[in-house]
């Protein structure tokens, strides 16, 4: 019998979740973000989830040939361009679109063959200083790039560093319409906090919008919104089963350095899940769990192979406690409870984007309609 553990990524969530953010975004297209083999859950399982979108944005060439292989034939958006010259051919081979946000981008391009002209993003360092042209720069290298034989046809977009925080959007949307001001071309503005909290704003919403983590079932702003909040559900779920059940009595500690210690009687199961999975080893005491769709915490530190969990509120609500009860990590329990991977990931002091990303490949995944 293999190990209980298993990923599953849900279909009906990434529709769900697509349509909802199609619909906010207005009268804007709208692209599916996959870097990272989509955020983790694998570019050919999300694929038809997805397609609906207007196109699919990425970063590396690997992974838009996989989208390719797939049968997709609309736009593809390198979102850091290309990194050497050669890569170039790959766009015109594989008819990519491609972000400009250097000028060494732009040499390349100024010595590229080609028969068909290119269609760019140039991008703009609004605030967030990572790529980008810097805003007084930006005009030049439009220019620049619209001279060029080798372009057919220049978009121009930008990046929000605070659109899920106090500091929000203002003062990088300022700075993009100043400096992009009567320049012709499609824009790009919205990330998923962007286009879930300013989608009536139109000029934020502009001509394509390029939600990422949203789609895949994580608040981009969470503790402040939750998942429910904007009505979005998860798009994977973490499953394990109860391995073991154990007693203890006041004073018995739980695992390695012995950081748990009960205060009372207390029952406590073992879960085959642990950090080589990808489960953060961070997550203290406390974490939320679900053992038979009920909620509950772990106890002590995470192994590499196991964690442990509270019985006691799972045996008040006179649910499953024994080996082989079910245990959802983070997504959608069997029995229809959801625990957001958001959850998890605040406890570990990190993000939703990390665990995902982070599922091991010992973990087997499968894919439920």
């Amino acid at each position: 019998m293999p190990r209980p553990l298993q990923a599953t990524i849900h279909l009906d969530a990434l529709h769900h979740n697509l349509g909802l953010l199609r619909a906010r975004a207005q009268n804007a297209r709208l692209w599916a973000v996959v870097k990272a083999n989509a955020y983790g859950h694998g570019i050919e399982r999300v694929f038809e989830g997805l397609r609906a979108a207007d196109g699919f944005a990425l970063l590396d060439l690997e992974e838009a040939q996989r989208v390719r292989e797939l049968g997709w034939r609309g736009p593809i958006l390198l979102l850091e361009g290309v990194f050497e010259a050669r890569d170039l051919e790959w766009c015109s081979r594989l008819d990519l679109w491609h972000t400009v946000h250097c000028d060494a981008q732009i040499d390349m391009l100024s010595r590229h063959k080609t028969q068909v002209g290119h269609r760019v993003f140039l991008k703009m360092n609004s605030g967030m200083n990572r790529l980008g042209f810097a805003p007084q720069r930006f005009r030049a290298a439009w220019s620049r790039l619209n001279a060029l034989p080798q372009v057919g046809e220049v978009s121009l977009m930008t990046h929000f560093s605070d659109a899920d925080g106090e500091r929000g959007i203002a003062h990088q949307l300022t700075v993009f319409q100043q400096n992009a001001q009567d320049l012709p071309g499609e824009r790009s503005l919205a990330n998923s906090a962007a286009l879930l909290r300013h989608h009536l704003d139109a000029d934020v919403m502009a001509d394509w919008v390029r939600p990422g983590i949203a789609l895949f079932g994580s608040s981009p702003d969470h503790p402040l919104h939750s998942l429910s909040d904007w009505g979005l559900r998860p798009t994977m779920s973490l499953h394990s089963r109860l391995i073991a059940v154990q007693s203890l009595a006041p004073g018995d500690s739980v695992g390695y350095a012995s950081s748990y210690r009960a205060s009372s009687h207390q029952r406590m199961g073992v879960v085959a899940a642990g950090y080589a999975d990808g489960y953060p080893r961070q997550c203290p005491t406390g974490t939320p769990v679900l053992v038979s769709g009920v909620r509950t915490r772990t106890l002590g530190r995470v192994s590499m192979d196991m964690l442990a969990v509270d019985l006691e509120p799972v045996i008040q609500a006179g649910a499953a406690a024994d080996i082989g009860a079910s245990v959802t990590l983070w997504g959608q329990d069997p029995g229809g409870a959801l625990l957001s991977i958001d959850e998890p990931a605040a406890a570990a002091g990190t993000i939703g984007y990390e665990l995902m990303c982070a599922l091991a490949p010992r973990v087997p995944v499968v894919t439920a309609a």
